[in-house]
């Protein structure tokens, strides 16, 4: 080993189109080594560049386009079941394609929502008079998107914690997913405060994070890297702070160590907040000051979009925290992948009634407006609804 080193530092090594993760000497998989033809053979083997690489670049700026984000709305059939059973409808896939008809045709949606995360019966379904959803996505300059993992699972010698199950056959569904039209993923697995987190709870989501978006590049998605840590709990906002830097400096090492293209990934993690039964709570301009503190100290600038879930607030605390972190620039594209904070109130005007549906993509739009002008920093909450001010907070569920 200590000979093969000596050779290495002889060969007068030359790098070229190397890019490094900060803090390492790692080298990523678009390099190319080139060594002098006299140097004897390099032990250093570098991986080749995706073929995938240019669009998956494109893909991300595309998504982290100024004024949009996420419309987050890939929740499993059994979610979408409880959403729908709150406004007492049936869980049936008539009543799912209704709703997701709802969303994806309101008028003007793409100068808001730049993409949208689709479950997978959805990828595949088509509106209610007969157009494919994904179809219906793209001509709203809307980038189609799916939900890839397979849910939570209790993690065996951990703390009442969970894993994300989802690696076996990813690969082939991924490509096959590529060819029906989407061009980004979403996996999503949790860390609980209350629960520790233990080190191996951490690292299991940090290593399932990174096989799942190396994966996923190779098959030309896009991979949204979410780590949820979890509302639950009556933790101070320092302790949040806390486990997310660990969280997320586990989730680089390991995004490096399976040679995740940065420029070609997207982030949607928790803001930075008190735990939901927290007596203290805290302002926009403190939720704000602790989420860039952290964002500054762990993500590289090369990630193009900070995509950040709601995580069970309320549709204008999201609205208002987002704008709060868009009061200055930022090297990344600081932005939302909402889910109810989209879609609660639009949800409740519609009440499954055909006649209420221009008056819930109306307000689909107007919350979809909103968090457009927060992702500029332009937001205020002034003429908001009571119903937008409210909480949405469910235990051990949150996004």
């Amino acid at each position: 080993m200590a000979s093969a080193s000596a050779s290495l530092l002889k060969s007068s090594l030359v790098i070229e189109k190397s890019e490094f993760v900060k803090g390492q000497s790692l080298l990523r998989q678009t390099s190319i080594v080139r060594c002098h033809p006299n140097a004897a053979a390099s032990p250093l083997t570098v991986r080749a560049s995706s073929s995938y690489a240019d669009e998956l670049v494109k893909t991300a700026k595309t998504i982290a386009s100024p004024g949009r984000g996420i419309l987050a709305m890939d929740e499993s059939n059994a979610t979408c079941g409880k959403r729908l059973a709150s406004i007492g409808l049936e869980n049936t896939e008539a009543n799912r394609q209704a709703y997701r008809t709802l969303l994806v045709t309101a008028p003007g949606l793409g100068q808001y929502i730049s993409g949208a995360i689709l479950f997978e019966e959805t990828l595949y379904q088509s509106t209610t008079d007969g157009k494919k959803m994904v179809d219906v996505l793209v001509k709203q300059n809307i980038v189609p998107g799916i939900k890839v993992d397979k849910g939570l699972v209790p993690l065996a010698g951990s703390n009442d914690e969970s894993w994300c199950q989802g690696l076996d056959g990813l690969a082939s569904r991924s490509a096959a997913y590529y060819q029906q039209g989407a061009r980004f993923a979403k996996w999503r697995t949790v860390v609980s405060i209350p629960n520790g987190p233990s080190a191996l709870a951490v690292k299991e989501a940090a290593w399932g994070l990174a096989r799942y978006a190396a994966i996923s590049q190779d098959n030309g998605l896009v991979p949204i890297v979410e780590p949820e840590i979890l509302l639950d709990g009556d933790h101070g906002i320092d302790r949040t702070f806390e486990v997310a830097q660990k969280v997320w400096a586990e989730v680089f090492f390991y995004l490096a160590e399976n040679n995740v293209m940065f420029e070609g990934i997207l982030l949607k993690p928790s803001m930075v907040t008190p735990g939901a039964e927290c007596k203290d709570k805290a302002t926009p301009g403190k939720v704000a000051e602790y989420t860039l503190k952290l964002l500054r100290r762990r993500i590289p600038p090369a990630v193009p979009g900070i995509m950040f879930l709601s995580g069970g607030q309320s549709e204008v605390e999201a609205t208002l925290n987002l704008n709060a972190m868009n009061q200055a620039p930022n090297p990344w594209h600081v932005s939302f992948s909402y889910a109810r904070a989209l879609q609660n109130t639009c949800l409740k005007t519609w009440g499954g009634r055909p006649e209420n549906v221009k008056a819930a993509q109306e307000t689909l739009l107007v919350r979809a407006k909103a968090n457009s002008l927060a992702q500029l920093g332009k937001y205020s909450a002034e003429g908001e609804s009571e119903e937008a001010k409210k909480g949405m907070f469910v235990k051990g569920y949150s996004y």
